[in-house]
């Protein structure tokens, strides 16, 4: 008998110099669906992710975020895991 993968919601408040190697350390963790990063209640950046991406799959997103950084103080990202 098969179950749903069920999500979960997690939220980190990071500073802008710490966004790259937070997320990084997020994707690399694994189980991650979606990572959408706000300042405020304002979504800035979202990026759906699939199971099992890793490396230069990551790099498009990895250097959107280096922009959104140079941007934002504060902000919260939120990932969305799968859990089985």
């Amino acid at each position: 008998m098969q179950t749903a993968n069920q999500t979960c919601t997690e939220k980190l408040t990071v500073a802008s110099s710490d966004l790259i190697d937070t997320i990084k350390h997020v994707i690399h963790e694994g189980n991650v669906r979606r990572v959408t990063v706000k300042q405020g209640d304002e979504t800035i950046a979202e990026f759906p992710l699939t199971l099992g991406v890793v490396g230069a799959a990551i790099a498009p997103a990895v250097a959107a975020l280096s922009a959104i950084a140079a941007l934002v103080t504060d902000c919260t990202i939120e990932i969305e895991r799968v859990s089985t």
